[in-house]
Parts: structure tokens; sequence; C-alpha cells
């Protein structure tokens, strides 16, 4: 599968921009030791590090096109910086190696899909609009998800995110039943089926044994286990709408 992005680059910065700000902000109105549901055993202080250390994983395979170091993922604020402040330093640094980047060069990650650089500047618009979230939610601030850049990552979550998943999780199989996907506040339809064992996945309007049809927001959230999956219309066969759901949390 080649991955592909349905939004332009500069679509992909816009966002990521906005969101990290909204992310800085969160953390900055605390409080730190506020626990996150969506990510359980973390607090808010532990998902600002998370966050930020992805960004600097991202950042150094765009500027590098190589893997940063594992110490990368034990660093944090220092020199009287607040997460904040620690945090907002990451985003922008990644966001000017990104947009000092080619989208087409090569690059290094971890997706079984080519290693193209475009995959950073829409992974990490994701990776943050769904932690900005994480954090408005845990601070009681809860706020919506754009739904062109939700039905984008719907698409990313079925091309990129689930072949990922399952590369790492050797003992799970994909349903053997296969399931549409269709938003209904804006573009995006999916056919997604078990392709001997890998994510087949394509952009139409086509039966499925399952459906699933709702906002972007819902959708999208509803993949990464998160939000209020009766917000989802589920035709055909529910128990294989589960199944495709369950694999958000593998």
């Amino acid at each position: 599968m080649v991955a592909t992005v349905t939004l332009s680059i500069e679509a992909y910065h816009r966002h990521f921009r906005s969101d990290a700000g909204a992310f800085a902000a969160a953390l900055a109105a605390g409080p730190l030791d506020s626990p996150v549901a969506s990510c359980p055993g973390w607090d808010l202080n532990e998902l600002g590090l998370h966050l930020g250390r992805v960004h600097a994983w991202a950042e150094t395979a765009v500027r590098t096109a190589d893997k940063a170091p594992g110490s990368i993922f034990s660093i944090g604020p220092t020199d009287g910086d607040t997460l904040a402040e620690w945090y907002q330093k990451r985003a922008d640094q990644l966001i000017d190696a990104l947009e000092s980047n080619d989208p087409d060069s090569p690059t290094w990650h971890i997706f079984p899909v080519p290693q193209v650089s475009s995959v950073w500047h829409r992974r990490q618009a994701h990776e943050t609009l769904i932690h900005r979230w994480d954090a408005q939610r845990a601070i009681g601030t809860p706020a919506s998800l754009d739904p062109s850049l939700a039905s984008d990552g719907i698409d990313e979550f079925f091309e990129v995110i689930l072949p990922r998943l399952l590369q790492r999780a050797h003992d799970v199989a994909l349903p053997s039943a296969t399931l549409h996907v269709h938003c209904t506040d804006v573009e995006g339809e999916w056919y997604v089926w078990n392709n001997d064992g890998a994510v087949g996945m394509t952009r139409e309007h086509r039966k499925g044994d399952a459906a699933m049809r709702g906002r972007a927001e819902d959708l999208l959230l509803a993949l990464w286990h998160r939000g209020d999956v009766s917000a989802i219309s589920v035709a055909g066969d529910m128990t294989v709408a589960e199944a495709w759901l369950r694999l958000g949390s593998v």
C-alpha cells in the first residue's frame, strides 16, 4: 500500500500549529495531575511529555532521514521551563523542520508504507489532533475536531495506523468480514476488508457486512477508542463493526 495524503501539506502544517497551540494552552491551564481517561494510567503531565518527545523524535527523522536515539524518549523540561513552554518549543522546532522539508524526500519512520517524508507531515498533524482532544477533555474543556482533518484521519487510520498496529501485535488478526465507513458531514467513504491478513482499503461507496455512519469526528474518535460510540449509526452486522473497532486498542 502506498501512503497518500488527502489534504495539502500546507493544511497539515496549519492544523498542526493550531492544535499544538491548544495543547500547550491545556498544559498551562492544568492541573497537570488531571487523569487522561483516554490514555489509562496517564495524567496530563505524562501526556505532555509523551507528545513533546514524539515531536522531537519526528523532528530528528525529518531533519536527518534517520532514526533518533532511544534517549530522546527521556527528555523533559529544563532551565526553568514549564511543561507547556517546553512542549511549545518542541512543537515549534518540529514545524520549522517540516516547513523546510521536501515531503517527497526519503526519510525514516516505523510505519509499513514507503519511507517518504510526507508521512511525518500528516502523522504529526493527526497525533497532535488526537492528543489535543485528550488534553482538553482531561481538564474539562473538550473541543471539537476539524471535520476535514478528522475525515483524513480516518483515511490515515486504515492506510497507515492499523497496518502498524497489526505489525506490532503479531497475535491479532483482522476480521474476515467487510466494513463500510461513511462520513455524514464531510466527504469521506471507505470500504475495508481483510486482504489475506493485510488491510485492504478503497475510497468508495460499497456495501459491506457492516456499515458505520456518522460525523467524521465521531467516527475517528471511535476508531481510536475515544468519544461516544453511540453517536455512530451502525447498519448490518453489529459484531462486525465491533470487531473492527476493537482493533484501535491493539
